[in-house]
């Protein structure tokens, strides 16, 4: 996976590839889908969420160019494969599911595997944590029609937002970075996620 689908298509950052390399990918699918855990597309995992294809978590985190002394706040813990990936590469990670089965399901996964750097919470995402702001990279694993206000506010000067934004169809991954003049942003190319539901995501929209 990684050589195939990583490097081969431009995943460059060496700590996201061997994060990549580490986490047991078919840990984080349902039992009857583990022979395609590792292939190179996006996959159902109930509740009507997908797990992103390899290459998409790698280009997200690469983006969020992660440090060993961040705190990263993710949005849509899912089935917690991304949540690893982070926890492995950064200080804190502080991850937020408003579906509470599967954030349960994450945790205990997550824990089970020994990463005990992450907070959990069952909560309406695009409002973000405030209380343990500002974070120094934000993550959004669910298709956004905007960058959330309040996921904005909570990043701290010269951290960095990565989400996808658009309309429910097709999105763009967006990667911000907060300046002292505002967001700066730039674009990756287009990606598909399933909708970000919440008072600033597709259903306040």
């Amino acid at each position: 996976m990684v050589r195939s689908q990583l490097l081969a298509r431009g995943i460059a950052h060496r700590r996201t590839l061997a994060a990549m390399a580490h986490v047991p990918r078919h840990l984080f699918v349902p039992a009857s889908l583990s022979d395609a855990a590792y292939d190179d597309g996006p996959l159902p995992v109930g509740a009507r969420q997908t797990i992103s294809q390899p290459y998409i978590v790698a280009l997200m985190t690469q983006a969020l160019e992660p440090r060993r002394g961040d705190r990263v706040l993710e949005v849509g813990t899912g089935t917690g494969y991304q949540t690893a990936i982070l926890a492995l590469l950064v200080r804190e990670v502080y991850t937020i599911e408003r579906l509470a089965a599967l954030a349960e399901t994450a945790r205990e996964r997550l824990r089970g595997l020994g990463l005990a750097n992450i907070a959990f919470r069952v909560a309406d995402g695009t409002l973000g944590w405030s209380e343990a702001a500002p974070f120094d990279g934000v993550l959004v694993t669910a298709a956004t029609p905007s960058l959330p206000p309040a996921l904005v506010d909570q990043l701290a000067p010269g951290g960095r937002i990565v989400a996808p934004v658009g309309d429910i169809a097709i999105q763009e991954l967006v990667v911000g970075v907060r300046t002292a003049r505002g967001l700066a942003t730039r674009h990756h190319g287009p990606c598909r996620f399933v909708p970000l539901i919440g008072a600033q995501g597709f259903e306040g929209a």
